[in-house]
This record gives C-alpha cells, sequence and structure tokens, in this order.
C-alpha cells in the first residue's frame, strides 16, 4: 500500500491582495486578524514552514484607536545594544510622529521570529491615511467582524 501525501509548496500559492480599513478599529483584534492573513492560515495550504500568506494593505493607520487609559500609558522601547541605549515613547508622542510603526509593531508581535517572518512583514504595506500607490494590484477590501471602539481622548 503506497499513500503519499501530495504537498502543494510556495510556487503554486496565489498572492492576493486585500485592502483594510483600520479607522477606529482596536490595535491588538486588527493585528491579530492581519497576522493571520499574513501567514496564510485562511488558506487550505497552509503550512506553518512555508510563506503562503497574502498580501495586506493597510489604509488610515492615524486613525486607529487603543481602549481605555492606553493612549497615554502605553509606552514603545527600542535599544540600541549600547550601555544607556534605550530610548521610550508614548503612543500618542508615536500615533502624531510615525502612525504606521504602530500597527507594524503590532502585528510583528504575531508573526515568528525569524526569517519567515521578516518575509512574510514585508508583505504588509501600512499607509497613514487614505491614499496608497496599490490600485493596480486591485486590492479586495476586508471587513473583519472587530466591534469599533470610540475615542475617549
Amino acid at each position: 500500500m503506497n499513500t503519499k501525501t501530495t504537498f502543494e509548496g510556495i510556487d503554486s500559492s496565489e498572492r492576493n491582495w486585500h485592502l483594510v480599513d483600520a479607522s477606529g478599529l482596536p490595535i491588538g483584534r486588527l493585528a491579530s486578524e492581519i497576522a493571520q492573513i499574513l501567514r496564510g492560515k485562511h488558506k487550505p495550504q497552509y503550512a506553518p514552514h512555508l510563506d503562503v500568506g497574502d498580501h495586506v494593505v493597510v489604509i488610515n493607520a492615524s486613525k486607529i484607536s487603543i481602549t481605555s487609559k492606553k493612549s497615554e500609558q502605553k509606552m514603545y522601547h527600542s535599544h540600541s545594544g549600547f550601555p544607556g541605549g534605550i530610548k521610550s515613547e508614548s503612543f500618542n508622542s508615536l500615533r502624531q510622529r510615525k502612525p504606521e510603526k504602530i500597527i507594524e509593531r503590532a502585528v510583528w508581535g504575531m508573526l515568528p521570529k525569524n526569517r519567515l517572518g521578516r518575509s512574510m512583514l514585508k508583505k504588509l504595506h501600512i499607509y497613514a491615511d487614505a491614499n496608497h500607490p496599490h490600485q493596480s494590484q486591485d486590492p479586495k477590501e476586508l471587513s473583519f467582524n472587530i466591534k469599533k471602539v470610540e475615542e475617549n481622548g
């Protein structure tokens, strides 16, 4: 008896483009949905060791919402690797300076921390407003079953 499982690799996987409007959506729930699409978990040929995910274009990143008092309390840290090289920035100042970085860091936290995760993150395209240069790829609009959050501040 010869039972072999056929396995379709990366070459046969089709890369679709998805468009996500982030205005009013909570950052964590949005990031988990985006990470699943980037990994390809919505496809039947998903394999944890392959990058079969789709491209995701996120617009209106500056209008992302966050719950409770996190907008005043949440801090983002980075370290240069040298003694005393830690830099900290609050959520509000990062939102004003570079809103795309908030979504990028949230999604990166939900992807594998290796070369496979880095290649998945390259398929994430984030823009602060509604304009994006990917109209020619004809991205399909995605809507998640996530409740929008009103800003308190």
